[in-house]
């Protein structure tokens, strides 16, 4: 009997089959056919090899397919890959005693979840139940995940179309130093007086059951923004003076990408409650709630529950404790402020190139590039954003660029910590030009 030979089916086919069967979940599918990933780059079914500035969905921090990955999943999965909800195995246990050795005092006990999103709820739950109270207070350009308690604290997408968000959320504004709201004599940011006026804002719409503050220690979604040194320190007074906990979500700055093991380092304010996920698992279903032993003794006496399908499991655990290994090994915090100055000399040199680059902003390997039609008055344009991305897809740049209302088209750079130089450079090369050739004649 002749062996049957299995091909893949046209491109066309592919894609009808897409249409018809896909639901869509955000925007437009990207129209290539990836087949696989090695490294920093992607390999598409017809051949193109794309390199990959988004880290997959700012997650493969250690590239894609990483060959230690790679063989402690095929281990993994060999010997024990999932279990019952309320049992424990040592991958799990080990990845927490490790990651409570990476963080200050007293963040030290660790729920493991799948994604950001999932944290996020956790946290926020965990936050409601022990302080007794709901009110949640959130950044007006935030994105905390897609379920309900991490949907009703996001702000820069998502909200309309769905019905109440949950009770008690409030959203205060981002201090944006290229676009401030409140200024000094100077025109500068007045950061202070803006979080002054926010929480007098939150005050008077608190029903007095304020429970915790949720924030990113960098915007992503929100444009790549950074708050500047001493906001956190005054934030983190606010909720004191409030009775609320500080939760930060370093979903994508958390785990060596910012050039620190955890962007809240340069800040020397520790937070009540710390959810990490993307970086966590580099690339794979990996998150984690982390609190005090306070925290955690208060909630379990008032009887948290979070029982999820995939709490705890050994596979995706396994894979944290060899990323932490690498991290480790490889002093890949030293490594992205090393090549996070790189990347922003490269980019700083475009914009000295091209007029359309209004802001350079971000922190080690993770970057903001925000383009405008105008430098003076800071005029956005969807449509520039729009026909730059796809000219790098065509030249072989995979770019995630955010389109936010009242801002121009800022894309988020954050490239594998793995990558060379030489990568980066080629990056900065294809995006010049891109730049260039959807900006000639105007």
């Amino acid at each position: 009997m002749a062996a049957t030979t299995i091909t893949a089916p046209p491109a066309e086919a592919f894609w009808s089959d897409a249409e018809r069967h896909l639901v869509r979940y955000g925007g437009e599918f990207t129209r290539e056919i990836i087949d696989r990933a090695a490294g920093s780059f992607l390999f598409t079914a017809d051949g193109r090899k794309i390199l990959d500035f988004t880290s997959g969905q700012m997650s493969a921090i250690l590239g894609h397919s990483h060959p230690e990955i790679v063989t402690t999943v095929q281990r993994q999965v060999a010997t024990l890959d999932h279990l019952y909800s309320g049992m424990l195995s040592r991958p799990v246990v080990d990845l927490a005693r490790r990651l409570a050795g990476t963080l200050p005092a007293p963040l030290e006990k660790a729920l493991l979840l799948t994604t950001g999103a999932e944290s996020n709820e956790a946290a926020v739950r965990m936050a409601k139940l022990v302080t007794g109270r709901h009110e949640i207070v959130a950044f007006a350009r935030s994105w905390h995940g897609m379920t309900q308690a991490a949907a009703s604290a996001t702000y820069s997408a998502g909200r309309k179309g769905y019905g109440p968000a949950a009770p008690g959320n409030f959203a205060i504004p981002v201090p944006n130093a290229y676009r401030p709201d409140f200024t000094t004599a100077d025109g500068a940011l007045d950061w202070r007086r803006q979080l002054d006026f926010a929480f007098d804002l939150i005050d008077a719409q608190s029903t007095g059951s304020l429970a915790a503050c949720l924030v990113e220690p960098v915007l992503s979604s929100g444009g790549i923004i950074e708050p500047p040194p001493g906001y956190f320190a005054a934030l983190q007074a606010k909720c004191r003076e409030r009775g609320m906990l500080l939760v930060f979500d370093e979903a994508q700055t958390g785990l060596c990408r910012t050039g620190t093991w955890y962007a809240f380092e340069r800040d020397g304010v520790v937070p009540d409650i710390l959810t990490l996920s993307k970086t966590l698992g580099a690339g794979l279903p990996l998150a984690a709630v982390i609190t005090s032993a306070e925290i955690e003794q208060d909630a379990y006496e008032r009887g948290f529950l979070f029982y999820t399908t995939h709490v705890a499991d050994p596979l995706v655990a396994a894979v944290g404790n060899t990323v932490l290994d690498v991290l480790v090994r490889d002093r890949l915090d030293e490594r992205a402020r090393t090549l996070g100055a790189f990347l922003r000399r490269g980019l700083e040199d475009i914009a000295a190139r091209h007029a359309v680059v209004g802001d350079i902003r971000g922190r080690g390997l993770l970057a903001g590039l925000e383009l405008v039609a105008d430098r003076e008055t800071k005029q956005s344009s969807d449509e520039l954003g729009a026909r730059v991305t796809r000219r790098c897809l065509e030249l072989g740049l995979h770019m995630n660029i955010v389109q936010l209302p009242g801002m121009g088209g800022v894309f988020r750079i954050a490239p594998p910590l793995t990558a060379t130089e030489d990568e980066l450079a080629l990056g900065l090369a294809i995006l010049d030009e891109a730049i260039g050739d959807a900006t000639a004649g105007r």
